[in-house]
């Protein structure tokens, strides 16, 4: 049996999107079963409808504040719709600790650093200012605090020095796009355990002994 899985969505969809492809193969765990969007401008939407998928808006706007009124209406949606885990893509709204506990476990997001570093606002530029000579996307799961959940995969990037902050994202796009869809088989078969604070991946191992940056020839 398929796990029912939304994508919740603020924006233009690039994860959703790469995860509606990869559900689409036959012997993926998971079916993209909603998109919900906060914004009903979201152009991610259209995305999503083209693929088939079912959409749903619910504006955050008239909640202001009341994140919790605004939970409620969301997990209503989710009730109906059977849905049993949760991808954020690009999803711009904080949840209250109590959405976010019952969620545990079953809630993932993506963030394009190497988590513990640069969590928040302008990852890119956290790590171009830091000078770190790799970046990359963190899958995690959702926890109270910001960017700061058990990590289920991450990739990594070399950071140039001629690295932008717009040609740095661009690359870590590729690597979002590759791990998330892989986190959420993981999750979606069961191979992915939380121990304290720390995920644990059953039958993993390293792809590489280590990776180097920058490499002079």
């Amino acid at each position: 049996m398929k796990r029912r899985v939304a994508i919740l969505i603020s924006g233009r969809g690039s994860n959703m999107a790469a995860l509606i492809k990869a559900a689409s193969s036959a012997d993926f765990p998971a079916e993209i079963s909603l998109v919900i969007s906060n914004k009903a401008d979201a152009p991610g939407l259209e995305r999503a409808k083209a693929s088939g998928v079912k959409t749903l808006v619910i504006e955050s706007k008239p909640f202001g504040k009341d994140r919790a009124g605004f939970e409620k209406v969301l997990q209503a949606a989710l009730d109906q719709h059977g849905i049993e885990l949760i991808c954020l893509g690009g999803f711009m709204r904080l949840f209250t600790a109590e959405f976010t506990r019952a969620w545990y476990g079953r809630m993932l997001n993506i963030h394009p650093s190497l988590l513990p570093s640069f969590p928040g606002l302008d990852p890119h530029g956290q790590a171009l200012r830091a000078g770190v000579k790799l970046s990359g996307a963190t899958v995690h799961f959702v926890i109270p605090e910001t960017d700061a959940g058990p990590i289920v995969m991450q990739g990594a990037v070399p950071v140039g020095d001629h690295d932008t902050a717009d040609t740095l994202s661009e690359r870590i796009f590729e690597v979002e796009h590759r791990i998330y869809p892989e986190a959420l088989r993981l999750l979606a078969t069961g191979k992915v355990r939380i121990e304290g604070d720390v995920c644990r991946t059953a039958g993993s191992s390293a792809s590489e002994n280590f990776l180097v940056a920058p490499v002079v020839g």
